[in-house]
């Protein structure tokens, strides 16, 4: 794949990686990250050959300690920029929620802020046993933007993220397993090879009924009035018509290992 500022994109057979690569500041999102991540996802979704991304950190202190401050007075200092700043960070956001294939994020160290806010949009969140994860927002002055403050609700509960929200303190990562924050926690020197053992078995998966649950999902979150019942059903008949379908019925009665095309 190829590197933008800060963002490393890679592909490692059916693995696709992002890396937020700033090491020197444990990863800090900058604002030309925020822009680099919509490409790079399209990039992935675009490829046939990768079924699964995996968000990472670089090195072994971050997965993201939050948005770079040392940007703020040059970025996010007026209204108008900050205005702009919210507008480039949430295209980032949506674009990963968005994205129909599936998304782990593997979190070791620090996961703080926009860290958050990342690891929330994606589907599933693997923690090493160092992680420390909160959102210091209270302790900045500035507010969490309401897309995250959802995301953060979707997935925690209202209850685990009023204190979040309000403490600005940092959770251990067996802390945040219990909130929700997280789907497993393992120890820090196992949380890239349980983490490919992870992957490589969404990648296993059939595509289609991976991106149906995905967006059925995602329709259920909306308002009830927002719920198209007739995108949804339809987006389930794909499936049942699909050539994976027959693959799938034809492997269990051969008692062997499907093998899924995405089509």
């Amino acid at each position: 794949m190829s590197d933008t500022p800060r963002i490393a994109a890679r592909k490692e057979g059916a693995i696709g990686w992002l890396v937020f690569d700033n090491p020197a500041r444990r990863n800090a999102v900058s604002l030309a990250m925020w822009q680099a991540m919509p490409q790079a996802l399209a990039d992935f979704g675009a490829d046939p050959a990768v079924r699964v991304v995996l968000l990472a950190g670089a090195g072994d202190k971050a997965f993201v300690s939050g948005a770079d401050i040392s940007q703020f007075e040059s970025q996010r200092a007026g209204p108008e920029a900050v205005q702009r700043y919210e507008e480039i960070a949430e295209s980032a956001q949506l674009a990963l929620q968005a994205f129909d294939k599936p998304t782990v994020a593997m979190i070791r160290g620090y996961c703080l802020g926009a860290g958050v806010n990342i690891a929330n949009a994606c589907d599933l969140r693997i923690a090493a046993d160092d992680a420390r994860i909160g959102i210091p927002a209270a302790r900045i002055g500035l507010a969490y933007r309401v897309s995250s403050t959802k995301n953060l609700v979707d997935v925690a509960g209202a209850a685990n993220a009023r204190e979040m929200l309000l403490t600005g303190r940092q959770y251990s990562a067996a802390e945040a397993k219990e909130m929700g924050l997280v789907h497993r926690v393992v120890e820090a020197g196992s949380l890239e090879r349980v983490t490919l053992e992870y992957c490589a078995s969404l990648a296993a998966n059939a595509p289609l009924t991976m991106r149906a649950a995905k967006r059925i999902i995602r329709e259920l979150l909306r308002a009830p009035r927002e719920f198209d019942a007739a995108q949804a059903r339809a987006w389930v008949q794909e499936c049942f018509a699909s050539q994976d379908y027959v693959e799938g019925r034809k492997a269990f009665m051969e008692k062997r290992k499907p093998l899924f095309t995405g089509k």
